[in-house]
C-alpha cells in the first residue's frame, strides 16, 4: 500500500498552507483523506477568496471532489468514528494537523478522543506513525509550550507555519510555498518549491 495521508484542518489561521499542501500532494500520494472541524469550515470559508474557483478545500467543503482526484481523495466527518482512520488497523502513514488551533493541541496532547480528528492523532500516536502539527498562535503562554513538549516527547512533529526571507521572496505565494515545503519535508515529501538554503554548495 502506497502513501495514504490524512489532513485535518482545525478553526486556526492559516487554511491557505492546507490548501497548497493538498495541491501539492495530490500528485504524490495514493490517497489523501481530508477532515475538517467545524470551526475549521467556517475559517476556511472566511479565508478562502471564492472567486479562486480552483480553490480545492472550498470544492470540498462543499462535499465535491473534482473528477480527476476522486480515486484519490477521501472527506471524513469529525463525528464518523467509523471512519478508516478510527482504527490502528488503517492507520495513515501519516497525519497531518495544518493548521492546528491550541485547543485541538491541547485535547490531542492529553490523549482526548472526542471527534475523529483528535481520535484518528492518538490512532497515529500509538501505531508510531508520523504526526505533524502546525500551530498557528502568537504569543504563546506556558500552557501551549507544555503540550508541545509533551507531543515532541511522544514522537509528534511540531512545525509552526513560521516564514524565512533568505530566499528573498517577492510575493506572498512564495512565502507560502515556503511553509508548504518546510511542511512537506517534514512528512518526506519531496517538493520544488523552493531553492535549498546555500543550495550552489549542496
Amino acid at each position: 500500500m502506497g502513501e495514504r495521508i490524512l489532513l485535518g484542518i482545525t478553526g486556526a489561521s492559516g487554511t491557505i498552507y492546507a490548501e497548497r499542501a493538498v495541491q501539492c500532494l495530490l500528485p504524490k500520494v495514493d490517497r489523501l483523506y481530508i477532515l475538517f472541524t467545524d470551526a475549521g469550515r467556517e475559517v476556511a470559508r472566511h479565508e478562502l477568496l471564492p472567486e479562486h474557483r480552483d480553490c480545492l478545500l472550498l470544492k470540498f467543503l462543499e462535499g465535491e471532489v473534482p473528477p480527476e482526484w476522486r480515486a484519490k481523495v477521501r472527506l471524513l466527518k469529525n463525528d464518523d468514528f467509523f471512519a478508516p482512520v478510527a482504527s490502528g488497523s488503517s492507520v495513515p502513514s501519516s497525519m497531518l494537523i495544518l493548521p492546528c488551533s491550541m485547543g485541538t493541541l491541547a485535547r490531542v496532547a492529553q490523549g482526548v478522543s472526542s471527534n475523529l480528528m483528535e481520535r484518528a492523532a492518538d490512532v497515529v500516536l500509538k501505531e508510531r506513525k508520523r504526526l505533524v502539527i502546525c500551530p498557528r498562535e502568537m504569543p504563546l503562554n506556558a500552557i501551549h509550550l507544555r503540550h508541545m513538549l509533551s507531543l515532541t516527547q511522544m514522537g509528534a512533529m511540531i512545525v509552526p507555519p513560521s516564514p524565512a526571507f533568505y530566499q528573498k521572496p517577492k510575493t506572498m505565494e512564495d512565502m507560502i510555498d515556503f511553509i508548504t515545503g518546510r511542511i512537506l519535508e517534514s512528512l518526506n515529501i519531496e517538493h520544488d518549491l523552493y531553492a535549498r538554503w546555500n543550495s550552489r554548495m549542496s
